[in-house]
């Protein structure tokens, strides 16, 4: 029996759906981990306990923000598309799974190993754009029409840096496969490319806060200014899927900044995935820390910063790199 399980997740097929299957529990769990986390964190800052009256500490808080969501009635709101609406928050959360196939945790724990598996992540993401633009023009709102009209601005303007910061790191490896770009950095600490790509890895950062719509770039969702934007007029499980796709998005962004900047899976003693888990789980944390630090910018100046700071630092750096790649050859 076990030499035919073993058998049958050794072949493609099987080992794609064992791995779809594994994605799929990750993400999961990663939301209800994140969720606690975010508000935790969010009390420390605060100088407040945060959730602590469901189960100890409050670990069981999100498990039963989970059912509150679950329990609650989804309604579509008068005179909204219906099936703009409802295929706005499935189209956000599909994505995912094919965004997690290509992003190697270790050297031997892998989805889909692809030699495109950058391009991948990059074309699937770009869907969540589609879906939060859906979601404003389908909802009737005025307010989910505005955030809808943010989204796709912030998203079309963060794109051009993220791809710029990229290309500088796929250049000097010459390949696209996120386990080749990590595996080139597993000799040392000093062959990490956060160390040759400084900026490209600060751009990356940066235009990937920007991408997950997370504080200080928040501007879709601005709760001060549109309620809550694109995903005013959604309840129970259409908001939940928006939640946690988020979530979902942000452990990507962070995982592919881990392998294509931080080492991927390289440091001593511990197995690579913990090392992987551990670097993608402190940008996390970084990007909880700006939500409860920094002030949401005005919509010009989210706009400056990409336009006027991060496309051109990102040319300059992707000229540097090709320069020295060619002089090096």
């Amino acid at each position: 029996m076990i030499a035919q399980l073993t058998a049958w997740l050794m072949h493609p097929l099987g080992h794609m759906i064992a791995a779809l299957a594994a994605i799929m529990a990750f993400v999961g769990v990663n939301g209800l981990v994140l969720v606690y986390m975010e508000r935790k964190v969010a009390g420390f800052i605060q100088r407040r306990p945060g959730p602590y009256e469901v189960g100890p500490q409050g670990l069981l808080q999100p498990v039963a923000d989970a059912g509150k969501l679950i329990s609650k009635q989804l309604a579509t709101p008068e005179g909204a598309d219906r099936l703009m609406f409802w295929a706005a928050p499935i189209l956000s959360m599909a994505p995912v799974v094919i965004c997690f196939l290509p992003i190697p945790f270790s050297p031997l724990l892998t989805g889909m190993d692809v030699n495109l598996g950058l391009l991948l992540i990059l074309a699937f993401s770009g869907l969540n754009s589609l879906a939060l633009c859906l979601a404003g023009w389908g909802s009737n709102n005025k307010y989910s029409l505005l955030g809808a009209a943010r989204a796709v601005a912030q998203a079309v303007a963060y794109e051009i840096p993220l791809l710029l910061s990229v290309l500088a790191v796929a250049f000097q490896t010459g390949s696209l496969n996120l386990s080749v770009i990590a595996q080139e950095q597993t000799r040392g600490l000093l062959s990490w490319n956060v160390f040759t790509h400084p900026l490209a890895f600060f751009i990356f950062f940066v235009a990937s806060v920007a991408e997950t719509n997370r504080s200080p770039f928040d501007l879709p969702e601005a709760e001060s200014e549109l309620t809550a934007g694109f995903h005013t007029e959604y309840s129970g499980m259409g908001f939940g899927l928006f939640f946690l796709a988020e979530y979902s998005y942000m452990v990507i962004v962070c995982a592919v900044a881990t392998a294509l900047f931080l080492g991927g899976w390289d440091g001593p003693v511990l197995p690579g995935i913990w090392w992987f888990l551990a670097k993608v789980f402190g940008l996390i944390f970084v990007m909880m820390w700006f939500r409860w630090t920094f002030p949401r910018v005005r919509f010009d100046q989210l706009l400056n910063i990409c336009w006027k700071w991060l496309i051109p630092l990102g040319l300059l750096n992707l000229v540097v790199t090709a320069l020295m790649i060619k002089l090096v050859r």
